[in-house]
């Protein structure tokens, strides 16, 4: 059992639940990969960027299998985002802390079962009933794999993790992404600009990926001048990063005040999204609105377009090499062509990535996308 179960009793009780059922299917059924299968289970409960990722697998899986049933677990938080059923998956929310509460527990009996990220999720593949368990080796410790019947390895070359995701299943890729393909989620009126406007979203899952207030005021001041209006978007509880951006409250804010399908058509009228390498710059690129993603700590290749988003109106900025960016993990995994950091503000207190990224490259960014011009 590990430390940290014992220090979240309530993770203890979900983890339970999902192990001991797991076990009770494990020794009730026989192992096969199926031909054709029915019923298809994708797993996880990652962040909101690396959960629109895994578009590419979906779009590939309903290629191979046009008419099987499509089943994604994801934190209930995203499901709306998924409300026109894109690819026709169906998304089923869940928490890892009361796994029995979703909608998921009623619902066993998949052919066949993917894993995109953290492989202790094929113990709750495993404890719906999956009869085949695909996932990715080499995640830590060993025993997160034990009920995976097929172990693929990550490419010997660099890809984009969406990409990478998409290779769990046999199979020519998958088209590349169009906008028409993901309907968008209804969403309740709100007041959006009444001019032509671009999205700041100066928030982050994590310090080390926020750039300097004074550098944003310059791109909002930039945007101004060119007749654009620059508007600014963070998370819940994040409101005083878009002060201290704009302290004399110059052009208006949507911190913390819009659910995820309300943000949706924000980005989906907006001329430009700017944000750092975040599940909000990983939506811009899902609506199709032309992004600018800031990449400081992250890989600018792994979370990029790559194949599946080619055509998107996308540009990373980041500094490349970067010294400290020198970590070659993913998903605890140790992949020898990865420059990524995973640091924490204990062991880096100020990100020195991030401060690399001036408002010029910024700018040559929104000019290469054509932004100015067109308004």
């Amino acid at each position: 059992m590990s430390s940290a179960a014992l220090k979240h009793p309530h993770r203890l009780a979900g983890r339970v639940q999902v192990v001991s059922r797991a076990l009770l299917q494990r020794v009730s059924q026989s192992r096969r990969a199926p031909s054709h299968p029915r019923r298809i289970l994708i797993a996880h409960h990652l962040l909101l960027g690396d959960t629109l990722m895994v578009t590419p697998l979906i779009a590939k899986l309903r290629g191979r299998y046009p008419e099987a049933e499509i089943v994604l677990a994801l934190p209930r938080a995203y499901v709306p985002l998924y409300a026109k059923a894109p690819y026709g998956v169906r998304a089923i929310g869940w928490d890892p802390r009361a796994p029995a509460a979703s909608a998921l527990w009623t619902a066993p009996g998949f052919d066949v079962a993917y894993i995109p990220g953290d492989n202790r999720f094929s113990w709750l593949a495993l404890a719906l009933g999956s009869r085949w368990i695909v996932a990715f080796d080499g995640d830590r410790p060993r025993r997160k794999s034990w009920p995976v019947d097929e172990l693929r390895p990550y490419p010997a070359m660099p890809a984009a993790w969406g990409d990478i995701v998409a290779l769990l299943t046999d199979g020519p890729p998958p088209a590349q992404y169009a906008v028409s393909d993901w309907g968008a989620p209804e969403a309740q009126a709100f007041d959006l600009p009444p001019v032509a406007y671009a999205v700041l979203h100066v928030g982050a899952s994590t310090k080390l990926k926020l750039w300097p207030p004074e550098r944003w005021r310059a791109i909002a001041a930039w945007l101004a001048l060119h007749g654009i209006e620059p508007v600014w978007s963070a998370g819940s509880g994040e409101d005083h990063l878009v002060r201290e951006c704009d302290p004399r409250g110059r052009w208006r804010a949507y911190a913390g005040v819009l659910a995820l399908p309300q943000l949706w058509r924000l980005l989906a009228t907006a001329a430009l999204l700017v944000a750092p390498d975040t599940g909000v710059a990983h939506l811009g690129r899902v609506v199709g609105t032309p992004t600018i993603a800031l990449f400081g700590p992250g890989s600018a290749m792994i979370s990029g377009g790559g194949a599946f988003w080619r055509d998107a109106p996308f540009r990373a900025v980041t500094v490349d090499p970067f010294s400290c960016r020198d970590q070659q993990v993913l998903f605890k995994r140790e992949i020898a062509w990865v420059r990524r950091c995973g640091r924490t503000t204990a062991q880096c207190p100020h990100p020195r990535c991030m401060d690399a990224i001036d408002v010029d490259r910024v700018i040559e960014a929104i000019d290469d996308l054509g932004i100015a011009s067109r308004d």
